[in-house]
């Protein structure tokens, strides 16, 4: 259950990283994994997807030790996408916090 709750959430806990400030992708694998198990092979494929909704844009630094490191940056799109995950994500806490203290009455059943 866990996999398949970090699988619907990690978007808006990258989300929430990038609103704090732009990050290159092991920055970012290294911020969540504080708080979480992901691997830096997660996050490329979700930092693509990402790109592709336009909710994240990228844009290159240059690195004294090395290539180019390419920055995500949270867009005005991907800021307010955020908040509405926020949104949900606080709404089905509160129904399953109902829940399981049984109280069904207050999920509006």
């Amino acid at each position: 259950m866990k996999t398949q709750l970090k699988k619907g959430t990690l978007d808006m806990c990258v989300l929430a990283v990038l609103a704090q400030a732009d990050s290159y992708a092991y920055e970012l694998v290294s911020k969540l994994s504080q708080g979480m198990d992901i691997s830096e092979g997660t996050i490329y494929p979700l930092m693509r997807r990402l790109q592709n909704e336009s909710w994240v844009s990228t844009y290159l630094v240059e690195s004294s030790s090395g290539p180019s490191r390419k920055y995500y940056k949270l867009t005005d799109t991907g800021r307010s996408e955020l908040e509405t995950m926020r949104r949900e994500w606080q709404e089905f806490v509160v129904e399953v916090e109902n829940v399981l203290r049984g109280s069904p009455e207050e999920t509006g059943q």
